[in-house]
């Protein structure tokens, strides 16, 4: 058996560096997939993440559908990949024709035991730049751990949960074409995604499963419908997974002086919890 803490002692890679200007369609794109209107403004909390993609040769991917070889990607054999969080620090709104500096490095990487064997933590800090001017402050957690092809995953039943006290609540269904869109706007080519027999056979999972980035953004469209104030701070938790065919309930209210955000499948267990605070106003 693999053991984690060898395959992650002394790996830390270098920062990387990249730039791009911000360009108009992903929005667009993204707004449609929501059914939403374009916004009319800087680019909404966490819709950077449809830029800075990278264009990885078919030919580099791995069986997962991820690419074989990652900067950020530690060298676990069997890898999978999950979404875990993330904690978002906002000083100045992104627009579009920006030219905008990204800079990645390795935060943290801890191994911890989990239900089903060891998993590594891996947490990867961006800087986004606008000249010489941070905007925006991200931090990634991505959790990997090694199972060979075919092995079942061991998923905790998850509980069914009450709807949270709420002042505000968006009802979201998913299905294959949202989970398309959605893989095709980030270019993310994770089969647990898209292709079902690998995800069910191959992975273990039970379906199709939604992504976790469109669970936080679904976090996040809370405020910018319903606040009156640009949002200047969020992080969220990933608890289970989401699969495609559940309607997403996502809740918001007022909590002091921040936001409680949360999602959870209809009439089952929650998947994500987040907290975003406001611009002094």
């Amino acid at each position: 058996m693999t053991n984690l803490h060898d395959v992650v002692s002394g790996w830390w890679p270098e920062p990387v560096e990249a730039s791009e200007v911000i360009g108009a369609w992903p929005a667009t794109a993204l707004s449609a997939l929501l059914d939403r209107p374009v916004p009319a403004g800087p680019l909404p909390p966490l819709w950077h993440w449809f830029h800075f993609l990278e264009p990885t040769p078919q030919a580099a991917l791995g069986e997962d559908g991820h690419p074989a070889e990652g900067h950020f990607f530690p060298p676990i054999p069997d890898r999978r990949r999950m979404i875990a969080g993330g904690r978002l620090e906002v000083r100045a709104p992104i627009r579009i024709g920006d030219q905008i500096d990204r800079r990645s490095e390795l935060a943290g990487v801890t191994v911890k035991e989990g239900r089903s064997g060891q998993l590594a933590f891996v947490t990867v800090r961006h800087e986004y730049r606008r000249g010489g001017e941070l905007l925006l402050t991200e931090h990634q957690d991505v959790v990997y751990r090694s199972q060979p092809a075919g092995q079942r995953r061991r998923l905790a039943e998850p509980e069914a949960a009450a709807e949270p006290p709420h002042e505000w609540k968006i009802s979201t269904p998913t299905g294959p074409q949202l989970l398309f869109r959605f893989s095709a706007l980030t270019y993310n080519t994770h089969r647990i995604h898209y292709d079902r027999p690998y995800a069910t056979e191959v992975e273990g999972y039970p379906g199709l499963v939604v992504h976790g980035p469109l669970l936080a953004l679904l976090l996040l469209e809370i405020p910018r419908r319903h606040g009156d104030r640009p949002v200047t701070s969020f992080g969220y938790r990933l608890f289970s997974p989401v699969f495609a065919g559940a309607t997403v309930l996502t809740h918001g209210r007022r909590d002091g002086g921040k936001l409680a955000l949360s999602g959870m499948v209809e009439g089952g267990a929650t998947a994500i919890t987040g907290t975003a605070t406001f611009a002094s106003g």
